[in-house]
């Protein structure tokens, strides 16, 4: 089955359960579900209840698709998404986003944890992802280009929107939310990294190092739709002073910051 047929089907099994057209879609990461509460659901679809659909196979990602309203704006949230090192290849990583994009939406909202390599950043530390450097080798867009879905050669000059990651600047001002700005760098994982890759991280631009998001963003952009990420920075990958760091931890962290973050994205959504 090709690609747009996978699309098409993803799509059938979500209308079959709710109307609603969706104009904005979410992904949340690691760690970050308190926003899917705020949902006012029409449908919650289990993801294996969705032709082509992975499921997750990491603690925190639940593996629900929500179709509802959220801050009164039709929306369709991902709560959990997937990853390289769980096996799936990057067209399987993406092939969400496609679908929203099928259900209607024209801008995608994305969260992840990441590590910060920026000495100025600390745990804890919300950050608007402002560009992204794609250290894997990978690319969801390899192979034969359907020109339905988007160009063959898609420009990433404003991967992630820049009225929008302004706008998110404003808003968290507005809310007194510390809010850094940072290019966020993917890596396949699931290891973290050596003190010396945290070094070249750091050294090549980024601020932020972590396992998703990146293919997500190509796809939406190859598809047309504005992106704007949010990293929550749950460690600190800073090479002359690194220590162990250990999933509950992450999660802990990313817990404690994330009523900021659903706070900020509930009033974004009431202004895009």
């Amino acid at each position: 089955m090709n690609r747009r047929a996978k699309i098409d089907e993803s799509a059938r099994a979500i209308t079959a359960r709710t109307g609603l057209e969706p104009e904005l879609g979410i992904i949340l990461g690691t760690g970050l579900t308190e926003l899917g509460s705020k949902v006012e659901a029409e449908a919650v679809i289990p993801y294996e209840d969705i032709p082509h659909f992975p499921v997750p196979t990491v603690e925190s990602h639940r593996g629900r698709l929500l179709v509802g309203r959220l801050s009164g704006r039709p929306v369709v949230m991902m709560e959990g998404r997937f990853h390289w090192y769980e096996g799936y290849d990057a067209e399987q990583l993406t092939h969400p986003v496609r679908v929203m994009k099928q259900l209607g939406i024209r801008t995608l909202l994305l969260s992840n944890a990441a590590g910060g390599v920026n000495p100025q950043f600390r745990a804890g530390d919300i950050c608007v992802i402002t560009d992204h450097i794609n250290l894997t080798g990978h690319n969801p867009l390899r192979g034969p280009n359907d020109d339905s879905l988007g160009p063959r050669f898609p420009d990433m000059c404003h991967a992630y929107d820049p009225a929008l990651v302004e706008l998110a600047a404003a808003t968290a001002l507005e809310l007194g939310i510390p809010l850094q700005r940072g290019v966020y760098a993917w890596v396949t994982g699931p290891n973290l990294e050596t003190a010396a890759e945290y070094r070249y991280i750091r050294i090549i631009g980024a601020d932020l190092v972590g396992m998703s998001t990146v293919p997500e963003v190509i796809v939406a952009r190859h598809a047309g739709l504005r992106a704007l990420g949010f990293s929550v920075v749950t460690d600190m990958g800073l090479p002359d002073a690194l220590r162990p760091v250990d999933f509950p931890e992450v999660l802990r962290v990313a817990g404690e910051a994330e009523p900021k973050l659903t706070r900020l994205v509930l009033e974004l959504v009431r202004r895009i």
